[in-house]
């Protein structure tokens, strides 16, 4: 079916798939290869269909997403997409979380498995003799998912002669503060656990200002974990920087041409107020943290008539639970 024979109506957002898989479906782009269209997904296509010019110095208004009934049916789409971008571009998660689960349905029991000593040791076994077992169970308790969002409240007079891409900068800001605060959920679990009995081990501070060999001891608290990653707000995150030990001149050359720091630990560090001023966590990225998504970035729009009003509800669904306890940990104070 060519692209500009599709019909395209409200009715294919009411599906489990989303509008742009059930375009993708209707019109694969393997079958674009070699065409002026390579490199477009579906709904790049009906956007080339319909002349949207949504970027750029020439992008159209907003009101020429409603120029047809089947054009308008284009809107929610490309307003869950800004959204995706600006999640996309303030997201620190992928820096943080081990893997991604999507269910359907709102109740979720993650796996766990606390490793003794001897089980990490992984002794010889003997010809004959039992190979020692590490247990995998289900946690007792669901993992709490959170409903993140906004509201998007505007007169269609308002908006329908802004341009797209100035829009978008709005919808991708949305999108930044969904991202703010899904990691801030995600740290509030490390911190005080997801709800069953694993909240994180806090190794105090040696003394009335951080050292460096409170860094290290966090090292090896974590230990057979790696330190990979840290989490320190801003005013940690100074205090590390004043450390002798981070005064190297190739790091402030490094830091100068990519804007990262490198340190002696070698672990990735996030500055985020969403730790407490007197906190900075470690991690062993790889196997800390498993995020659970229920849904992706859902737009559901409400007309009301007697304001003259389009409602946009922007929301996204998910959760956070720990997958081994022991490979996180705070220093603190």
């Amino acid at each position: 079916m060519a692209f500009d024979n599709i019909k395209l109506e409200k009715g294919m957002y009411a599906t489990e798939k989303s509008f742009s898989q059930v375009l993708e479906e209707l019109d694969p782009s393997e079958n674009y290869r070699g065409t002026p269209f390579e490199g477009l997904d579906a709904f790049g296509r009906q956007l080339k269909r319909f002349d949207i010019k949504v970027s750029g110095p020439n992008s159209d208004c907003i009101q020429k997403f409603f120029s047809t009934t089947q054009s308008a049916a284009l809107f929610h789409e490309y307003v869950a997409r800004a959204v995706r971008q600006g999640i996309e571009q303030a997201n620190l998660l992928p820096q943080i979380v081990a893997t991604t689960t999507r269910i359907k349905g709102m109740d979720y029991r993650t796996i766990t498995s606390v490793p003794s000593e001897e089980d990490k040791s992984l002794k010889v076994v003997e010809e004959g003799a039992t190979i020692p077992q590490t247990e995998v169970k289900t946690q007792e308790n669901l993992v709490k998912l959170h409903k993140r969002g906004r509201m998007l409240v505007a007169s269609y007079e308002a908006i329908k002669f802004q341009r797209i891409d100035l829009f978008t900068v709005t919808l991708r800001q949305i999108g930044a503060y969904i991202a703010q605060q899904q990691f801030k959920d995600a740290v509030d679990v490390l911190i005080n656990g997801d709800g069953n009995d694993n909240p994180i081990e806090t190794i105090p501070i040696g003394s009335t200002s951080l050292r460096y060999e409170d860094l290290l001891s966090l090292v090896n608290a974590l230990d057979p974990y790696e330190l990979n990653t840290i989490i320190a707000p801003p005013e940690m995150m100074v205090e590390m920087l004043k450390l002798e030990e981070f005064k190297n001149p190739q790091t402030g050359i490094n830091f100068q041409g990519t804007g990262k720091m490198g340190h002696p630990l070698g672990a990735n560090f996030i500055k985020s107020r969403a730790v407490d001023p007197d906190l900075i966590i470690g991690l062993d990225k790889r196997c800390s943290l498993e995020m659970i998504v229920a849904s992706d970035v859902t737009v559901d729009y409400d007309k009301l008539i007697d304001r003259q009003l389009e409602r946009a509800a922007i929301t996204t669904i998910a959760g956070f639970a720990k997958i081994f306890p022991d490979a996180s940990k705070a220093l603190g104070c």
